[in-house]
């Protein structure tokens, strides 16, 4: 049983209430104020989770510079009342940023029984391991 301290409890029910508000942002037509507020919550939900500083250092590494410029921009422009023009680089900067655990989320679901037996089916595979 992993324990969470209450700063990652509180993380972890942003994190979650964002991933929502962005999902129904994106069912209801793109609403801004919808994109907008599980933008917020996203970010903030995660700060608490990994805390601030390892927060800003994730997203500030030298590396990661091209995507985390995509993902903040696109949070930006749909801050601003562009939402259709902020989701699509937002899901490319997300992409950039979380590529390299997107590997170890594929490990986890395979672990999941009835989804594991799906992700292992021979035409699914091969494109999950590439």
């Amino acid at each position: 049983m992993i324990s969470l301290t209450d700063s990652q409890k509180i993380g972890m029910g942003l994190t979650g209430f964002g991933v929502f508000f962005l999902f129904f942002g994106m069912i209801l037509f793109f609403d801004k104020a919808l994109l907008a507020i599980g933008n917020i919550l996203f970010v903030a939900g995660l700060a608490f989770v990994i805390g601030l500083e390892r927060t800003f250092r994730f997203f500030f590494q030298k590396h990661k510079m091209k995507a985390t410029s995509f993902f903040l921009g696109g949070v930006f422009v749909v801050l601003i009342g562009w939402p259709i023009i902020g989701v699509v680089l937002e899901i490319y900067g997300f992409f950039l940023l979380f590529r390299g655990f997107f590997p170890v989320v594929v490990g986890f679901i395979r672990r999941i029984p009835v989804l594991g037996s799906i992700l292992n089916l021979p035409f699914i595979s091969a494109v999950s391991m590439t």
